[in-house]
């Protein structure tokens, strides 16, 4: 059998290239999603079934076998299209496969705007995850395919005006290349109100870039309140022993005023961190200073470690800055979600040192404890004294 697989483009025959009419002037069979299907050129057989998913259309192959078939897809079929996943099964079954672009949504916009697209950054929010603020952090505009309720033009700028890009300007463009196209360019936080056709896709602007920095910002940039905060020093400290990547997903146990979740945040820009605290007071400061750092890739869990725990992705790293007395649970559920996982627990008590060597042991984990005493100087009078701080363990696995 051989079979054709066709980029549309836009959707409309007018889109198609001279070879993509010519393979489905000449199909026996066409399948695709029942828009596409609707609107083919004239000449093509009315043996059209409304089949695009790969399973699907490899059953219905083989239920009605014919000689030429093709397969038709919106836009190209070499960006973010369902031919990647069916190709390696069409040949698998001995099919002879014959790929045919088409225009994507990219070029479509760029044309519609008058610009080239070759340095945009190219992004798929069409029924899978991303982080659109990480995404935006870079000195190129941002393309988004779009798709579904949490992926629309609108709340993806939702989620950038949070991150603090309400005033960068973006463009969406809806049913590009057809009589009803329209191209809408307005601040991020303009758009986020807006209402936009279901064919739609998304170009940010460049966004600012964070300055890059260590981990561990001074203490008085974290709101604070009456809630224990790990310091500065113990923070910097810990995030080394994480080895935080920028795409990590991190657990922060008994997240507090949320300084280390932030800190985790900002480190791990494509990443997601999941701040876990059980006390009402410090889950809003938690709020709070997410939102002053506009940390959009933070998540709080509001609740007591480990059932708080249960439904989280599995972490990369885990900070455990309070157990209210479950250390041997948290240790035991952060394991069972990734046995790799690294992990970090601080300790102020002799006691809470003892539990978290002992949680690891429990697992056949050796720790490594690190001491932290950390002295800050104040003025008295004339003078300047040491004023010590309690002293911090952290251990981790080794």
């Amino acid at each position: 059998m051989k079979i054709t697989l066709v980029g549309m483009g836009s959707g409309l025959p007018g889109s198609l290239t001279a070879q993509g009419l010519q393979a489905l002037q000449t199909a026996g069979l066409i399948l695709g999603a029942k828009r596409l299907l609707q609107n083919l050129p004239d000449g093509c057989t009315p043996n059209r079934k409304p089949i695009y998913l790969p399973d699907e259309v490899l059953a219905c192959l083989q239920a009605e076998p014919c000689q030429t078939a093709a397969l038709v897809y919106s836009g190209d079929t070499g960006f973010y299209s369902g031919a990647a996943a069916l190709v390696p099964k069409l040949q698998a079954q001995g099919a002879e496969v014959t790929v045919l672009p088409g225009i994507s949504s990219v070029q479509l916009l760029a044309a519609a705007l008058g610009r080239p697209w070759q340095n945009w950054h190219l992004v798929s929010a069409h029924g899978c995850a991303c982080a659109p603020a990480a995404e935006c952090r870079s000195d190129r505009p941002t393309f988004f395919l779009t798709g579904g309720r949490n992926t629309s033009p609108a709340a993806l700028c939702e989620i950038l005006a949070a991150a603090g890009f309400g005033a960068v300007q973006a463009t969406v463009g809806e049913n590009l290349g057809t009589p009803q196209q329209k191209v809408i360019t307005d601040t991020v936080q303009t758009l986020a109100g807006g209402s936009f056709a279901p064919l739609s896709v998304l170009l940010v602007e460049p966004c600012p870039k964070p300055q890059p920095r260590v981990p561990g910002l001074p203490d008085d940039a974290f709101i604070r309140g009456k809630t224990p905060m790990t310091k500065q020093e113990v923070r910097a400290a810990a995030l080394a022993k994480l080895a935080v990547a920028p795409t990590d997903t991190l657990w922060d146990v008994g997240a507090g005023t949320g300084s280390v979740s932030v800190e985790m945040a900002l480190a791990a820009p494509m990443g997601q961190v999941y701040a876990v605290e059980c006390d009402a007071d410090a889950c809003a400061l938690v709020r709070q200073n997410q939102a002053k750092f506009a940390a959009s890739n933070l998540t709080l869990i509001a609740g007591k470690a480990p059932e708080a725990l249960q439904n989280l992705p599995a972490p990369d790293a885990v900070f455990i800055g309070g157990s209210k007395g479950n250390m041997q649970a948290i240790v035991d559920a952060a394991l069972a979600a990734n046995p790799q996982t690294r992990l970090c627990i601080a300790a102020i008590a002799l006691e809470t040192l003892q539990q978290g060597i002992a949680a690891l042991a429990a697992h056949g984990l050796a720790a490594q404890v690190t001491q932290i005493a950390v002295s800050r100087s104040k003025a008295a009078g004339s003078l300047h004294l040491m004023m010590a701080n309690n002293p911090v363990f952290l251990i981790v696995r080794e």
